[in-house]
């Protein structure tokens, strides 16, 4: 399929505790279940690319609740897994389900939370690198890797919390002591800054790295769910948390998990300045989708 722009309407929602931006790119002639495109942190502004590929279908995107143009009402009030999932079980109402739904790294692991809740909402899910550290074999490591994270922004700010981060996420195959008590990089090495604004209301680094990554699916309900599941993995993508939670997650659903191209942002078309394997990627979605 051509990569064509399909201009979205912006709508928003009012849940508890946060209003919801999201966007619908409609197709009033299809007879596909909308596809839901979802991130987290990632907010909408991650899919243009990936959305553009999909104009024979009603394509939904939004902003979880705390990012760019959704909003919390106490953004101190843990955002978990399953508070998402209500958010976007709460759109799903909205536009009409069951969907699809393509949902990567945190909002994978968002997207399992709502088929155990709500197991009716998606049809088939795609769930790229749900970065779980509380399924890999290093699970303590791989925790506490995560904890490092939000220590070094609580203790210093964003650019402090982002060097860990980038050195976590980076970070290739199990984790041991040494590496989670590793120094953080200068926050300068990655364009970031080293002077502390006093925010600590960032999304990821506040509540993702503390409540997505340790977050435990029901795989019980997640195997008497209807929800078709694949769970997808970067072809290119050498043994980052992402990549492994992915491999950990589909162990247990007693499947295999499904190469896509590029790595962890292999959907990206220059969006947040990065550029995977776009066009490959989503004429794998699309297989994957039909199947």
């Amino acid at each position: 399929m051509t990569a064509t722009a399909t201009a979205p309407e912006t709508k928003t929602l009012e849940v508890p505790g946060a209003t919801i931006t999201y966007d619908v790119r409609h197709n009033g002639a299809t007879t596909e279940p909308p596809l839901f495109l979802i991130g987290s942190p990632m907010a909408a502004g991650g899919f243009p690319t990936l959305a553009s590929h999909f104009p024979d279908r009603t394509v939904i995107t939004y902003d979880p609740r705390g990012v760019e143009r959704s909003t919390a009402e106490d953004p101190a009030a843990p955002i978990t897994p399953q508070v998402q999932a209500e958010d976007v079980h709460a759109v799903i109402e909205q536009v009409g389900g069951p969907v699809d739904m393509f949902a990567t790294s945190g909002g994978a692991v968002v997207s399992l939370a709502l088929v155990a809740a709500h197991p009716d909402d998606i049809r088939t899910l795609v769930a790229h690198e749900p970065p779980l550290a509380s399924l890999v074999p290093d699970r303590d490591q791989a925790l506490a890797a995560n904890r490092a994270i939000n220590e070094a922004y609580k203790a210093g700010g964003f650019g402090r919390g982002m060097a860990k981060f980038m050195q976590v996420v980076m970070h290739q195959g199990p984790f041991t002591p040494e590496v989670v008590a590793a120094p953080a990089p200068d926050p300068s090495m990655f364009g970031l800054p080293t002077e502390d604004d006093g925010n600590r209301t960032d999304l990821m680094l506040g509540h993702s790295v503390v409540w997505l990554t340790t977050y435990e699916p029901d795989f019980e309900a997640l195997k008497a769910a209807p929800t078709r599941i694949v769970i997808a993995t970067g072809a290119a993508s050498h043994g980052e948390l992402a990549q492994r939670g992915g491999e950990a997650t589909a162990e247990r659903l007693g499947i295999e998990p499904t190469p896509f191209p590029g790595d962890h942002g292999g959907f990206l078309g220059g969006e947040y300045g990065q550029t995977g394997e776009p066009d490959a990627f989503a004429a794998k979605l699309r297989g994957v989708l039909a199947a």
